[in-house]
């Protein structure tokens, strides 16, 4: 692979480097940089600027309203978005979800459903966890049971995130009889979030902050014309939708730049005669990360490339999560290290911007730990790491 950039993608580049520079809000930036907890509405302001310049939809078909550019292009895209502190796109609608409806979906469906996500309008959320079907997610328990024209939804689904905000949700439900195979008793579901009979439990996580949920279906009406394609092949949308989450979870831009901003820490940190980055044994953990993380990349770029021409991601989408997810948990790693004791109390009443009190550590050591412990969980959804070796083992090796 030919990893110098052409003339065209310079220019590219460029293009995406001023467009950010004009358009990226500051409040955003300094949030995303911090490393502190974004809202709704900044998440829905930044996609709309993208919505408005033709960006917002990166892996979607050109006719849907996709960007149509190369793999290259998405890196670049990627990176510049990284590396200038813009937050990521909320994936559960446009980067989930809506491969399952342009590619399964009929065109009512289509025409019904894209544009919103494509525009921002309408928040989504992902039901497939339940308090008993994690990994093993065929063995869900949340029923539909067919009414004439609807669903009748009964279940709970569990680490919902961001559920809160969202006004639709996409769900597995069995619909199939008892005792027959779990994959072929599953299908796939629209569920609008307003529906009579739907309520939901906070989860907070370590840092306190409602960041997942449990979202609850009390015979709740669901109109058979929200069903994904045939039922009982529900299973089948799903695992197309799990390949581009877990190409997702990679989040390759997104480490490159918290690696970059490690070697910047590192390298105005004091450690004894010299800077944390002069340490034989730190540089040496952190070339080791910087390696694999290249390496890393090149996968992620033929799987791009991929998607550009229409295909979901193969296994190597279970190779991005494992790896992506490993290398992103030795990042924060990094970041602790150096925040070292600075980094274990949390006040993150010091990054307000009105803040005028003493501050406990630099800026950039206020969440370090937190994100340490907290990332722990991305290397267990989208399919514990576990499941994509034995993904990979069937897939690849035949085994």
């Amino acid at each position: 692979m030919n990893s110098e950039y052409t003339p065209k993608e310079q220019e590219f580049r460029a293009e995406v480097r001023e467009f950010l520079q004009e358009n990226l809000p500051q409040d955003i930036r300094r949030k995303t940089l911090l490393g502190m907890h974004l809202n709704k509405d900044d998440c829905v302001r930044w996609q709309k600027i993208l919505h408005k310049k033709g960006w917002a939809a990166v892996n979607w078909p050109e006719k849907f309203g996709g960007t149509g550019w190369s793999a290259s292009e998405k890196n670049i895209f990627e990176t510049e978005c990284a590396l200038a502190g813009a937050p990521e796109v909320i994936p559960f609608g446009m980067k989930m979800v809506a491969p399952v409806i342009f590619t399964f979906g009929n065109e009512e469906q289509q025409q019904r459903f894209l544009p919103d996500i494509l525009a921002s309008n309408v928040w989504w959320c992902q039901g497939y966890s339940e308090p008993n079907a994690g990994s093993d997610l065929a063995a869900l328990k949340t029923t539909a049971r067919r009414d004439g024209d609807y669903y009748i939804v009964n279940g709970t689904k569990t680490w919902t995130t961001l559920a809160q905000y969202a006004d639709w949700i996409f769900c597995l439900v069995r619909t199939g009889e008892p005792g027959e195979k779990n994959q072929k008793a599953i299908s796939f579901l629209l569920i609008d979030m307003r529906s009579p009979g739907i309520s939901l439990s906070p989860i907070l996580t370590l840092d306190g902050y409602r960041e997942i949920n449990e979202v609850h279906f009390d015979n709740v009406r669901v109109p058979v014309a929200n069903r994904i394609g045939e039922e009982g092949k529900g299973w089948t949308y799903a695992k197309v939708l799990l390949t581009h989450e877990r190409t997702n979870i990679a989040r390759v831009a997104h480490s490159r730049c918290q690696l970059q901003r490690a070697r910047d820490l590192a390298s105005a940190t004091s450690d004894g005669d010299g800077t944390l980055m002069d340490n034989a044994v730190f540089a040496h953990k952190f070339a080791e990360i910087e390696i694999e993380l290249l390496a890393l990349e090149y996968t992620e770029l033929r799987t791009l490339d991929a998607i550009r021409t229409g295909q979901a991601p193969g296994p190597e989408s279970s190779i991005l999560k494992i790896k992506g997810t490993e290398l992103a948990q030795a990042i924060d790693e990094l970041h602790a290290e150096i925040a070292a004791c600075s980094g274990m109390p949390y006040v993150p009443w010091q990054l307000e911007e009105e803040f005028e009190g003493d501050t406990v550590g630099s800026d950039s050591a206020v969440n370090s730990w937190l994100r340490y412990f907290n990332n722990r969980k991305s290397s267990i959804y989208g399919g514990s790491n576990e499941i994509q070796k034995n993904i990979i083992c069937k897939a690849v090796l035949g085994l």
